[in-house]
């Protein structure tokens, strides 16, 4: 149905009656209709004058920390009033206080996201790169515009020719797990070699490799059940692949082909290279936990 439908309006009525009485007021110098439109648009100008226009950009306090999920919004009215919320670094007692874009509010130290959390698994393919920076042709973030309003990003990277899953999150908490490499989320990868790894070499992988003073430690390597022995599986914490390259560059074997199968409990079941998925809430539980 259209919104713009023919209003019902009052029958118009038409007699000499009501017309003869306007003339005979007119007539007789009394104009009350006309006052009264003079009186009213002088009492608008009045109130719009005393109206402050609110900036739609600006969000008050209280709402703001209820809109990050922290709390209740009557909560919030409580933790301002003992404060425990600062803004750009110091305290805001007034719960009618507005927030500005770029500001930032921490709640007992936590830095606050109003967004809602978003938690996005993509399967990535080749030819993109991981970064969030424009400028640098297609990027991952290309594949997932579409997946949610917040503003999310990967954490770790994959290269332009590496494959394979990316974590997106707006959750510091979660990335927080991630980059910490000792309690962090071991990540599988299927690695192609350009030759044969000699048995020696893995051993010396497993064992963990010393490269300028600086351990190189995996959680896990074998050769693939079934492939040839320069197709290898290797399981790390850190976010990056740049250890893996380091490792093989010093043994001298070229990794020719990445791709991380896992990331945690997290595979690539039902997500065809290219797309992603939201993960679930049974998902994101476990992840928490690991």
């Amino acid at each position: 149905m259209s919104r713009h439908q023919g209003s019902k309006g009052k029958g118009t009525t038409s007699g000499r009656g009501s017309d003869n009485s306007r003339s005979k007021s007119f007539a007789r110098g009394n104009s009350p209709i006309k006052r009264n439109a003079q009186s009213s648009q002088t009492s608008d100008a009045k109130k719009a004058s005393t109206v402050k226009k609110s900036n739609p950009d600006e969000i008050r306090l209280n709402k703001y920390i209820a809109n990050s999920g922290v709390c209740s919004r009557r909560e919030a009215d409580t933790h301002i009033a003992t404060g425990l919320v600062t803004v750009n670094g110091k305290v805001i007692p007034e719960m009618g206080y507005k927030v500005k874009p770029g500001d930032e509010v921490r709640y007992d130290g936590a830095r606050v996201n109003p967004e809602k959390k978003a938690y996005v698994l993509l399967n990535k393919p080749k030819g993109f790169a991981t970064t969030t920076s424009e400028g640098k042709g297609r990027t991952v973030m290309d594949l997932v515009a579409n997946a949610t309003t917040s503003r999310i990003k990967p954490i770790g990277r994959l290269g332009r020719n590496s494959k394979g899953l990316l974590l997106f999150t707006n959750d510091e908490v979660i990335m927080e797990k991630f980059t910490n490499s000792k309690k962090g989320v071991p990540r599988l990868f299927h690695l192609e070699l350009d030759k044969n790894l000699k048995l020696e070499d893995l051993k010396k992988i497993q064992a963990g490799i010393k490269i300028e003073g600086k351990l190189m430690a995996v959680e896990e390597v074998s050769y693939i059940d079934g492939a040839s022995k320069n197709e290898i599986g290797l399981k790390i914490k850190n976010t990056g692949n740049t250890i893996i390259r380091s490792i093989f560059d010093y043994l001298k074997y070229e990794v020719v082909g990445l791709d991380c199968v896992a990331i945690g409990h997290l595979t690539k079941k039902d997500i065809p290279r290219g797309h992603w998925k939201h993960l679930t809430e049974q998902e994101l539980n476990t992840l928490k936990m690991l």
